[in-house]
């Protein structure tokens, strides 16, 4: 797949691939990545809203820097228009050369800053954080350049108090240049193509080419605030749980920047704000009596339980007494994986669920509140339990729900579309690793993230597949040992060659639509052979972790034909007939594809985007959606202790 260019001179060919292929880390920044609360010792100002949004359309995309746009009001270097944050800037304005566009665009907001933040005898610390923005951010304060950012789907942020400090009732200034270039070594990959045919192309005329089957949206997708903390602060927050019928011990690490002399206390506190539990120090572990576990939806009456951690610090700094107080939701789980099972708190778990994007109408892959409630709502309506964050970190705000209604989440790196054989090599792999850090450090204390997916469809056939993923899931297992660790394949089990490595088998596969399509009756001999080879081969527990098939609203067939949502029915139904027998055995999930119809590339065969969304992409059921329904809901009533009322699903109705 590939997505369309405008020209683009040959000196780019530097800008572009040399900065974000040569600008690689050898490590994440160092130190933690806390979401932004409100606290005693803590503020926070979102900087939601529109921003002044150019893109440079210059032959080498590379005016903003010559010209230096960050060193002034960006409007006083050529036109702007209004762009919100957050959202994509793909598909809010109505000029064709924006939906496609790559290169470097450029963002600025001017905001006015409290003065209790800017005098600085207070001991604070201002904080510039950005939830994400696709791909390579650079971004500057009042023309100072803070932080540049390899990489969507996570969080980056930058200590900005010696640039806004000393300069109260000035606007402060913050420019971003964001380019969405993807090149063999960027996570997702992707590659340049320039077209050199002057009989059918214009001079310079280029595309990106991709390797994977959705729309490359670009923009700040998630919320930016501002936020402050004491000079001397909290800066990250370590949790582990283990339990037992009647007592938990929450292991904990804490760490403090900005001075070496300070005390540190903890309070555990349940639902009711009753005091469960206390430590002090770095580093300990509290003992819970009678806990309320974490339990998934459909587990348990209560779902998602969190106790509340309140962690305070004590610094004295030039004869001033600075506290620092943070509050973090804290689950306790435990996760334990066996050659058939899936165990969540000791007990068997079935994932009946969904695969997702981060994907809508016109705000793309933008954050979008109503949106997030209404997703969650139809995943309760449908009985599911979990999802995959398919293909990438999704927002924190997202995670924020899984945890708090017990959505299981398999936590998914943006590792897709890894096809060509030089993004497998050195550079490649050390961005990987880089990304698994700050996935894990941002997503580490949640307990909805029961799994970590390191890939999705890699070719992991590939000679050099054997240590790039030997390599990468024995660093994310170093890096928290408390998880299992998958990537989910489409390649042959006797030629996988990273399949050994992992705790369980996720593999995705479209019988009777990519392979045979339209013929419904090959799918349960194919579905069979499938898990018994793979299980056969590696002895590991197997989740579904895609199958469907593309259907047109209100397209109809009888006999069921391909498109039709007939046809959707009839393949998942013959795929749950297989999954029935095997997951009395070995297979512990099944996940759709798609939860909703999202957008893609154009191309001969996506009319509007993929459609094998069980919803459209609007949010309405397809006839496949009440299948997924009806079973989500029987399997939960089969292998749940629930009251009556939630077993009837009556609240959902």
């Amino acid at each position: 797949a590939s997505a369309g260019g405008g020209g683009m001179a040959g000196g780019c060919r530097l800008l572009l691939l040399g900065l974000l292929a040569g600008l690689g880390r050898a490590a994440a920044p160092p130190g933690g990545m806390l979401y932004p609360r409100d606290t005693p010792s803590r503020e926070r100002k979102e900087l939601g809203g529109l921003w002044s949004f150019r893109a440079d359309f210059s032959p080498g995309r590379d005016a903003g820097f010559a010209q230096r746009w960050y060193r002034q009001p960006l409007r006083q270097t050529g036109p702007v228009i209004d762009m919100p944050v957050p959202s994509s800037f793909n598909d809010i304005t109505q000029d064709p050369s924006l939906e496609n566009y790559i290169g470097w665009v450029w963002y600025e907001k001017e905001v006015l800053l409290p003065l209790r933040w800017l005098q600085g005898d207070l001991n604070t610390r201002v904080v510039l954080r950005f939830g994400s923005a696709h791909y390579y951010s650079i971004v500057w304060v009042n023309g100072v350049q803070v932080v540049e950012h390899e990489g969507g789907h996570l969080p980056f942020e930058a200590d900005i108090s010696s640039i806004v400090q000393g300069s109260p009732g000035i606007p402060c200034r913050i420019t971003v240049a964001l380019n969405n270039t993807l090149t063999p070594h960027t996570l997702p990959p992707g590659s340049i193509q320039y077209m050199n045919d002057k009989t059918r192309y214009p001079k310079n005329y280029f595309v990106q080419n991709i390797r994977f089957d959705f729309f490359n949206y670009a923009g700040i997708h998630r919320p930016v605030v501002l936020y402050t903390t004491p000079s001397v602060y909290i800066d990250d927050i370590t949790v582990t749980t283990t339990s037992s019928e009647s007592v938990a011990m929450v292991q904990y690490q804490v760490s403090v920047v900005g001075s070496t002399l300070y005390s540190l206390s903890l309070s555990l506190r349940d639902q009711e704000g009753k005091v469960v539990a206390t430590g002090d120090g770095p580093a300990g572990e509290l003992k819970v009596l009678n806990p309320n576990l974490w339990w998934p939806y459909l587990m348990h009456e209560n779902p998602g339980y969190r106790y509340s951690l309140e962690v305070k610090m004590q610094a004295r700094v030039n004869e001033a007494l600075l506290e620092d107080v943070y509050t973090l939701p804290v689950g306790i789980r435990t996760v334990r994986v066996t050659s058939t099972r899936f165990l969540i708190n000791g007990r068997p778990f079935y994932f009946h669920g969904v695969n997702k994007h981060e994907d809508a109408d016109i705000r793309g892959k933008g954050l979008d509140w109503p949106l997030v409630a209404k997703d969650f709502n139809l995943l309760r309506w449908l009985g599911a339990n979990s999802f995959r964050t398919s293909h990438y970190p999704y927002a924190e705000e997202i995670m924020d729900l899984c945890d708090a209604y017990g959505i299981v989440v398999i936590d998914e790196c943006p590792a897709v579309g890894i096809k060509m054989p030089e993004s497998f090599g050195n550079r490649s792999l050390q961005h990987h690793l880089v990304v698994m850090e700050e996935l894990i450090r941002r997503d580490k204390n949640r307990p909805s993230v029961v799994m970590w997916s390191v890939a999705n469809e890699p070719a992991s056939e590939l000679p050099p597949a054997a240590y790039y993923f030997k390599t990468v899931i024995a660093h994310t297992k170093a890096l928290d040992p408390s998880r299992p660790v998958t990537f989910v394949t489409d390649a042959n089990y006797a030629l996988d060659r990273g399949a050994p490595y992992v705790d369980v088998i996720c593999v995705n596969s479209y019988f009777s639509w990519y392979h045979d399509p339209g013929h419904l009756e090959v799918i349960p001999l194919q579905l069979t052979t499938q898990f018994e080879n793979w299980y056969k081969t590696y002895q590991k527990p197997i989740i579904q972790s895609e199958y469907g098939a593309d259907s047109v609203p209100g397209l109809h067939s009888d006999p069921p034909l391909m498109f039709s949502e007939e046809y959707q029915k009839a393949m998942l139904r013959e795929y749950h007939s297989v999954f029935d027998k095997k997951r009395k055995e070995y297979v512990i999930g099944e996940l759709i594809w798609n939860f909703a119809d999202f957008m893609t590339n154009q191309g001969t065969t996506r009319v509007l985007g993929n459609k094998k969304g069980i919803f459209t992409r609007q949010r309405q059921p397809k006839s496949a959606a009440f299948v997924l329904r009806e079973r989500y809901w029987k399997i939960a009533n089969e292998s749940s202790c629930l009251p009556p009322i939630i077993k009837s699903h009556s609240l959902f109705l």
